[in-house]
């Protein structure tokens, strides 16, 4: 009750305090309501989140946060007024509680089948047995022995006197005398019955309807106020005669309950007698079925008395018969198995291990079925045993010493030939009879150890040819200091004795194949090599297959080792401290493709890893290649005063080829020819002429060396075109920065970006755009060539250099458009013509035309020309119109006349454009009308 009004209280003065923050008190709710904005809030994306809560978690607040019209709103009424919820109470021991899920769900019960028959009660929960502390004595009846008889005395004496008293004063020793531990001790001891005929008597007259339901509630609960006082209403503390009384009564209230019980039990008592009555019907079946079997078994003695031992008599004779032949033909057996050990030598001199396997494996099989218990052949399996034991370490012995002396000798050039082929035919026949199949790995073993010392001899060799002291490392071929030329004879002489030895190893391993095949029983038709005879067929189809599997691990196995050692010879640290030339990498690329091609003939596969370090390799070189030259025109462009250049004569010829196709043109090809060199102030691509910077030269020099160099390394082509585009990016957004950007003001030393610069360097770019078509196909020709799909990117590179040549193109007309207006907007219409404003416009043109004369082609020309003009119209037009000059005949429209005419002359002098354009009538649009 207290709990409740403490609860009550909280919920009336919330907000005079804090619930989480110490020390902090209030004496208005607006300032509890400041606190909880500044010390309990947060604004996240313009919303407010209340963390007033345990945990700094507001459980009526959504977590996503709401308006500040809305967050006021909500601490008014959850946090404020309390009006909807009551304090939050923190958890205490009083607060544990066991509910029924918790009981049913209890994992160390099990599999309860009587769950949903039983009743709701003490007994629900099955008991568990509470182990006897080791701190506390045992206790057993010894000790209680001398109570009781003390006690029994007078508690028959107590029985007597209450029983001849009144019913009403009667007291129940079983709650005001006995502790309910010892009711049971006590009831095995005292006589009570006389104590339960007069219970009996007094209950009989009671029903379950004199107990209070207070009692039979299934949720009764003395934690609760109410239900504590309904149970003890009218209870004095002080007095004990109130006591006595309450506890009579509840006594009363369990022996009612129990009365009603025991009335249940007796009701089921006619269940018990018919379990008993069933009990005597089986006993009397079962003797009725005892008799039976008695009778059958007398008839069954008869029958084998008279009828079936005479039959079996006859049986018994012919089995001797039987037995006596079987022992004559053992007798023969064992002659035959007497001459087995003298003939498996014979056989192992003639080095036939198949047929003395066979022999072995006969005789153990006769041994261990036919002639089983003999006492003669006891020590004659072992022997056996340890023959073939030694048979086996003789063909594994015999298996290394062959394929040692085969491997290990001198690799000269056309010898491909078995050595002893019949004794290696011989020995793996025994191996594989055995069903020994590790031959195979000790020969993979073997290959590889002997490819290893071969790489090291070669390493050996070459540093013993330089002249540079060289101190070998553990691998016996990481010597630091060789020079490249020196690694690239050391692959070549590597890759060649390599192959040589692949061949032989492909060699053993088609004897191997072949002697397989034949011992399963598979001889390819047309094979006239037939090592075993068709009745010499041992291995299964299983067996087979997994010898296959393993000879075909065998030679790709040595084939991937022997690229991996070429592989750690190609990217060897070595190589990373020369740069190497473009003929040098050239011949590398020549030794790996054609080591990994005829190592793909011998095994049959293709291998990757040396193909994957010449990779890596030609990747190496072409950053270093992409980096020099990417700098070397960054270095020009910075450079570039932005002038016209001369073109020398090997540039002109450059451009022939690459028109026709083909980069394949070099400077020393030239000098060979003896052809002269001529230099020419344009470049001519086809009819068209280009005037160029010097950068934008060299820029096609450095394109075409990089499609010569994907041409002499295709299995890099990919990388060089990506470096390709990028270095026409780097090009084209260094251009923009230098020149629309004006930073070859800075960086150059220029005055200023002239309409001569800007064309120029239109007219580099558009020579790029011609360009980038050839070098397009020719990279996609070689990626293609190499099944890599194509190269993406150049769609993007054309649309930067239109979208840069639009903007220098805007950018003049700008330039022009600007200076037209300015003299426009100072012009009216009056004596002296031409006036000084269409002085300076045809002065601006002409400049503009020598600035672009010399540089763009005609057509471009007139393209700007033509844009310039239209601007000129529009913007006359629109002085005209601010003057109120019209197309009627006054002074001031023949004072326009005449300004035009000496425009159009100008125009028609300097051939800006087609001359139908310039014809008087074009200028007729200016008037409106």
């Amino acid at each position: 009750m207290a709990k409740s009004l403490q609860a009550i209280d909280f919920k009336q003065t919330a907000w005079k305090s804090c619930n989480y923050c110490s020390n902090h008190f209030f004496k208005t709710p607006n300032l509890f309501l400041k606190h909880l904005r500044e010390k309990h809030c947060t604004v996240e994306g313009g919303s407010f989140v209340c963390h007033y809560g345990y945990n700094g978690v507001c459980s009526s607040l959504p977590l996503d946060g709401v308006s500040d019209k809305d967050y006021e709103a909500h601490v008014e009424k959850y946090h404020v007024s309390q009006s909807m919820k009551e304090a939050e109470e923190k958890w205490n021991i009083f607060s544990a509680a066991q509910n029924l899920p918790a009981v049913l769900n209890d994992p160390s019960r099990g599999r309860q089948s009587n769950l949903f028959t039983k009743k709701w009660g003490d007994s629900f929960v099955d008991r568990q047995l509470v182990p006897p502390s080791s701190l506390l004595p045992r206790i057993d009846w010894t000790h209680l022995e001398l109570y009781c008889k003390k006690i029994g005395k007078r508690f028959r004496r107590h029985t007597r006197l209450g029983s001849v008293g009144s019913t009403h004063d009667f007291k129940a020793p079983t709650s005001s005398s006995i502790s309910p531990s010892s009711s049971i001790s006590s009831l095995q001891i005292i006589d009570t019955s006389n104590l339960r005929t007069i219970n009996e008597n007094v209950l009989n007259e009671t029903t379950i309807r004199d107990i209070p339901q207070v009692f039979l509630k299934q949720d009764l609960d003395f934690s609760q106020p109410e239900t504590f006082a309904l149970v003890f209403l009218g209870l004095d503390i002080n007095s004990d005669d109130d006591h006595q009384e309450l506890q009579d009564k509840l006594s009363h209230y369990l022996d009612i309950v129990e009365i009603q019980i025991s009335k249940q039990i007796s009701q089921k008592s006619s269940s018990f007698f018919h379990a008993m009555t069933s009990q005597d019907t089986i006993m009397e079946e079962m003797s009725k079925a005892v008799r039976n079997v008695r009778k059958l078994r007398e008839k069954l003695c008869l029958i084998d008395n008279t009828l079936v031992r005479q039959s079996l008599n006859i049986i018994s004779c012919e089995r001797i018969k039987t037995n006596k032949q079987m022992v004559l033909e053992k007798l023969r057996l064992m002659a035959t198995v007497h001459q087995t050990q003298p003939m498996i030598q014979v056989l192992l001199g003639t080095q036939d291990y198949v047929a003395a396997l066979d022999l072995i494996s006969t005789t153990q099989e006769i041994l261990a079925q036919e002639l089983s218990g003999i006492h003669c052949f006891r020590h004659l399996p072992h022997q056996l045993k340890e023959l073939e034991k030694l048979i086996d370490k003789m063909l594994t012995t015999d298996f290394e010493k062959y394929t040692t002396s085969d491997l290990n000798r001198p690799l000269i050039e056309d010898d491909y030939r078995v050595l002893d082929e019949d004794k290696i035919v011989s020995i793996i026949s025994g191996l594989l009879r055995k069903k020994n199949f590790t031959f195979i790995d000790s020969y993979k073993d073997e290959a590889i150890t002997t490819i290893r010392a071969l790489i090291k001899q070669l390493v050996i060799e070459v540093i013993a040819s330089s002249d540079v002291e060289i101190c070998l490392t553990g691998s016996g071929e990481e010597a630091q200091s060789l020079s490249l030329q020196e690694w690239i004879l050391l692959l070549e002489a590597a890759t060649a004795s390599l192959i040589k030895l692949l061949k032989r190893v492909r060699l053993i391993h088609d004897v191997m194949l072949h002697v397989a095949d034949s011992s399963a029983g598979r001889n390819i038709e047309g094979d006239n090599v037939s090592y075993l005879s068709d009745s010499e067929t041992f291995l299964t189809i299983t067996d087979h297959n997994y010898i296959e599997n393993k000879l075909t691990n065998l030679l790709q196995s040595v084939g991937n080792y022997c690229h991996e050692r070429c592989a750690n010879l190609v990217s060897n640290q070595s190589l990373e401290q020369y740069s190497g030339t473009l003929e040098e990498m050239e011949k590398l690329s020549q030794i790996v493709e054609e080591f990994c091609s005829s190592c793909e003939e011998v095994i049959g596969i293709k291998s990757i890893p040396l193909m994957t370090a010449f990779k890596a390799q030609g990747t190496r070189f072409s950053q270093k290649f992409h980096s020099e030259r990417k700098s070397k025109l960054s270095l020009l462009l910075d450079n570039e005063r932005w002038k016209p250049a001369e073109v020398p004569g090997e540039f002109q010829k450059m451009v022939n080829y690459i028109a026709k196709g083909s980069f394949m043109w070099t400077k020393i090809e030239d000098n060979q020819a003896n052809e002269p060199s001529i230099a020419a102030p344009m470049l001519m691509v086809g009819d068209e002429p280009f005037a160029l910077v010097g950068a934008a030269l060299i820029l096609v020099q450095i394109v075409s060396e990089y499609c010569r160099c994907s041409s002499h390394l295709p299995i890099i082509a990919v990388q060089m075109g990506r470096n390709v585009i990028d270095l026409l990016r780097t090009f084209n957004s260094r251009c923009c920065q230098l020149v629309l950007g004006a930073g070859a003001v800075h960086v150059a030393g220029l005055k200023m970006i002239t309409i001569s610069n800007l064309a120029l360097v239109s007219r580099a770019l558009q020579l790029v755009l011609w360009l980038i078509p050839h070098v397009k196909n020719h990279f996609n020709n070689l990626v293609a060539n190499g099944n890599a799909g194509s190269l993406s990117g150049w769609a993007t590179v054309e649309k930067d250099f239109l979208s840069h040549i639009k903007e220098i193109e805007n950018k003049m007309l700008m330039i022009v458009g600007q200076l037209v207006n300015q003299q426009l907007l100072n012009w009216d219409a009056r004596p002296p013509i031409p006036s000084q404003s269409f002085r300076n416009i045809s002065r601006h043109f002409v400049k503009l035309h020598e600035a672009i004369a010399q540089v763009l082609p005609s057509d471009q020309i007139h393209c700007v020309f033509r844009t310039v003009h239209k601007n000129f119209k529009d913007k006359l037009r629109e002085q005209l119109l601010r003057n109120n000059i019209i197309n009627n005949g006054t002074p001031q429209h023949g004072t326009v006349i005449s300004e035009l005419t000496f425009y159009l002359e100008t125009l028609r002098t300097l051939k800006a454009m087609p001359v139908d354009e310039l014809s008087d009538e074009t200028m007729d649009d200016i008037w409106i009308k």
